[in-house]
């Protein structure tokens, strides 16, 4: 768990794995009500046109929030995860979520500190770029 006094702009969060199967991509669809059959139904012309099923947005916007929260464990809270859409991650395909820390300042009393978070494909490509604020209890 960081420490404000330790973290330095330009520390890397712990990477998290992601490829996520169409069986989690139907659950998801259950969790968050988005049903669009991109996201599921391999049959779906659209589907057919680029290959596959790909992996909801804010699936992918979750999984940043998760690279974040992971980080911080106890030591504080995420007080925003924003990111955009760039890129299709397919549903199977292995990518990746990440981030790096950005600036650290104090504002109104509280520790916080910047990130840059993204999902990356195998490919190396920032599919889903982002930015993240965290306060820090110390």
């Amino acid at each position: 768990m960081p420490k404000f006094a330790d973290v330095n702009v330009g520390d890397e969060l712990p990477t998290l794995d992601k490829a996520p199967d169409r069986a989690q991509l139907v659950q998801y669809c259950a969790g968050s009500g988005d049903f669009n059959p991109l996201h599921w139904d391999q049959s779906f012309e659209q589907a057919k046109q680029i290959g596959d099923n790909i992996v909801h947005g804010r699936m992918k916007w979750s999984t940043l929030g998760q690279v974040v929260s992971d980080w911080v464990g106890g030591s504080g809270w995420v007080k925003s995860v924003s990111c955009q859409y760039r890129g299709m991650d397919m549903q199977g395909a292995a990518w990746q979520a990440k981030g790096v820390v950005t600036a650290k300042r104090e504002d109104g009393g509280r520790k916080l500190v910047d990130i840059d978070v993204w999902t990356e494909n195998a490919a190396g490509q920032k599919t889903t770029p982002g930015k993240a604020v965290v306060v820090l209890n110390d």
